[in-house]
């Protein structure tokens, strides 16, 4: 649905928000509800105790299978949903999984690469929520959604390639 162009990966590398290597720390500035974006980011909200109201996992952290105990961790979600979203690309599905409603926390397995999920995220959570993903070597970003970031975030996927008045369409903006 959307592609990610080669040139546009660097701008993509600055976090939407502060970087924390403490969950505890991060939950505690964290805003509802919250949506994981990351086997790691994931498994360290879990081990704080807290489940996200949606996590998006694909088994793997910098493109290596993630340990068993990471993966072991993800039980104990009301709901879990399997979809498929191509490396370096929004699917159709994890878009649609982004408005869905949902009882309870939920978790989507990701066949593919969940990577980008955190973009259209902050397009669809209302202002003060919090999306949550990993960035590389660092810990974990914490994007709490204003106007200001969701149009940072437009911005970046209307650059991306494909077909923007669809997604749009889907996530409601």
């Amino acid at each position: 649905m959307l592609e990610l162009p080669a040139d546009l990966r660097s701008e993509l590398k600055d976090p939407l928000g502060p970087i924390y290597q403490d969950a505890d720390e991060l939950l505690a500035a964290a805003g509802e509800p919250v949506v994981a974006v990351g086997d790691i980011v994931t498994y360290h909200l879990l081990e704080a105790g807290y489940y996200p109201a949606l996590a998006l996992v694909d088994g793997k952290t910098k493109r290596e299978r993630v340990r068993e105990s990471v993966r072991e961790a993800t039980t104990g979600f009301d709901a879990r949903i399997e979809l498929e979203s191509p490396a370096g690309a929004l699917s159709e599905a994890i878009l649609e999984v982004l408005t869905a409603e949902r009882d309870g926390p939920t978790l989507v397995e990701v066949l593919g690469e969940e990577d980008l999920a955190a973009l259209p995220a902050v397009l669809v959570l209302p202002d003060g929520a919090s999306v949550v993903y990993g960035q590389p070597d660092e810990g974990m970003v914490l994007a709490t959604v204003t106007p200001e970031l969701r149009e940072q975030v437009r911005e970046l996927l209307d650059s991306f390639v494909g077909n923007h008045e669809r997604a749009y369409e889907i996530l409601g903006v």
